[in-house]
Order: structure tokens, then C-alpha cells, then sequence
């Protein structure tokens, strides 16, 4: 449908279903995970990522879809480790805004809401041509989700920093024009991504924007990545741009069952409630 949707009290997700019935649907996204609710499988494979680093290779295309930055993906890049070979479609970011940082759409019990969420979509290769002709099948999509957290200076950077500041002096930089796109130097993927990729959280669920289709089985990385306060400043939220708070709220789980590839116990996110207020207070004086 080319119904116009958004995520402010005019379009935002509470008229979504109005005219995209899935939104209304049993099996969305994005969730809670809660703890205490996860079922440890021991079958859970490691994600295997094949041909990642895009470094030296053709210019990828960065797109402002009006909703999201977004960068196509080449079909040479592919994941294992699930039942079927998937092969990567585009990748987006989640964020916030400047008075409200947290903007990650899968969040862990009530501590931890990350300051964004990065999404890496593929398609079923095994089934069908394309990422269109999967779209909306069942068994469709795989999304790998992976939190960005932000660094406090007892952490050391982690090597997705020099990559996240690279993509986002990209978008601070890209068209403001929804449709307008340019090209951007390829780079290591996997550099936007944990060092573990071992341990996740696996459910099924949908698409977290319009039409909503229940197609995706979600693959959400326990640990996080971090960007630096220097990175702070290239965050889509910080920039004269009208696009910000474009993320989803958690949807019910219903009777969904959530597995983790890791053995349950405390899970340790960093310290964070100081770093965001921090963060809040420097974005409204940038």
C-alpha cells in the first residue's frame, strides 16, 4: 500500500492497523525480552556470516527512506547457522531524539532499552528470487538485531566504533529528501556487530514498520555494540533533520515462545542511567 504512516500521533503506530490489519496481528514486533521467561536451547547455533566485509568493494547505496537511513546490501552476503541460507537485503538504524535518547525497539526487562538498534534484514535464499518475492511469506525474512549502546569511559572502544562513525558522518551528511540516495564507500559489516555471535534471544514476529507482516524470525544479539560520546554528536537524532523517535514500541508476546541460545542467569549490561541523562543534556545543548 503507499499509505503514508510515520511515527508521530498522527500516523504513529496506533493507527497503523487502520490501514495495515497485520499491525493488528498475534505475532509482532518488536517484544520485551523478560528474562525469567526465556527457554535456554542448547540447539542454537552460532550466526555464521559469510562475505561481511564489504571493504574494497563496490559502493553500497545509502538510502533516507523518509522512515529510516537505510543501505542496500549486496546478494554475495549471506548468513548460516539457521535452518535455511539466507541472503542480506538492506540494513536500518532505530533512534530516538535529542530530549529522548532511547530509541532501540527490542529492549531486556525494565534495565536496559538501548540507545539504538540496528537492523540487518535477509531473505530466504533457499525459496525465493528475491527480497520482495519473501516479503511476506511465513518463512521469509531473517533479521539480525543488535543494540547500540553508548560508551561510558570505563569501557574500552570496541572495534564497531571507527564503522559507526563512519556511517553516521554518511547520514549526517545524506539527502534530507525522502527517495534521494547516494553512494558510500563499502565497509566491514561485521564491525557493526558483536564479537559473540553466539548468544542471542530467537523468536518469531514481524516486520516492526508497516505492513507489519509476520514474516521474520528474529535473531537479537545479547550483547551490544558501543558508539563513543565523540559519536554522540553524528547520531541521526542530533541533526537538523525531521526524523527522529522512529521506533516501535514492544508488542505483547502473547504465547510466543522466546529461546536464548545462552544459559540463563543475571544478565550484565553496563551501568547507564548517569550516561543517558548525560546524553540527553548534551544533545539539547548541541
Amino acid at each position: 500500500s503507499g499509505t503514508n504512516w510515520g511515527y508521530t500521533s498522527r500516523d504513529g503506530e496506533s493507527h497503523w492497523n487502520q490501514h495495515f490489519p497485520y499491525c493488528a496481528g498475534p505475532l509482532q514486533s518488536p517484544i520485551a525480552f523478560k528474562t525469567a521467561k526465556l527457554i535456554f536451547d542448547a540447539s542454537l547455533r552460532p550466526i555464521v556470516l559469510e562475505n561481511y566485509d564489504l571493504t574494497g568493494g563496490r559502493n553500497l547505496n545509502l538510502t533516507n527512506s523518509g522512515h529510516s537511513f537505510q543501505v542496500v546490501l549486496p546478494s554475495t552476503m549471506t548468513i548460516s547457522g539457521l535452518p535455511q541460507r539466507y541472503t542480506a537485503a538492506q540494513l536500518h538504524i532505530h533512534w530516538g531524539s535529542k530530549t529522548s535518547p532511547l530509541g532501540s525497539e527490542h529492549t531486556v526487562d525494565t534495565h536496559f532499552s538501548p540507545l539504538l538498534q540496528l537492523h540487518i534484514v535477509h531473505y530466504n535464499s533457499e525459496k525465493y528470487p528475491n527480497v520482495s518475492m519473501a516479503f511476506d511469506k511465513s518463512d521469509g525474512l531473517a533479521v539480525l538485531g543488535v543494540f547500540i549502546e553508548h560508551l561510558t569511559l570505563s569501557y574500552r572502544l570496541g572495534p564497531s566504533v571507527q564503522a559507526m562513525t563512519t556511517f553516521f558522518h554518511i547520514s549526517l551528511k545524506s539527502p534530507r529528501n525522502v527517495t534521494n540516495s547516494h553512494n558510500i564507500p563499502a565497509f566491514d559489516i561485521r564491525t557493526l556487530m558483536p564479537q559473540r555471535l553466539d548468544e542471542y534471544f530467537r523468536y518469531d514476529g514481524s516486520l516492526t514498520t508497516p505492513p507489519c507482516y509476520q514474516s521474520v524470525q528474529w535473531t537479537v544479539f545479547k550483547n551490544p555494540i558501543t558508539v563513543s560520546q565523540a559519536q554522540v554528536t553524528y547520531l541521526p537524532f542530533s541533526i537538523a533533520v525531521p526524523l527522529i523517535n522512529n521506533f516501535r514500541k514492544p508488542l505483547p508476546i502473547e504465547n510466543r515462545v522466546v529461546l536464548s541460545s545462552f544459559k540463563l542467569g543475571k544478565i550484565a549490561f553496563h551501568e547507564r542511567r548517569m550516561a543517558v541523562n548525560a546524553i540527553s543534556y548534551q544533545l539539547q545543548c548541541y
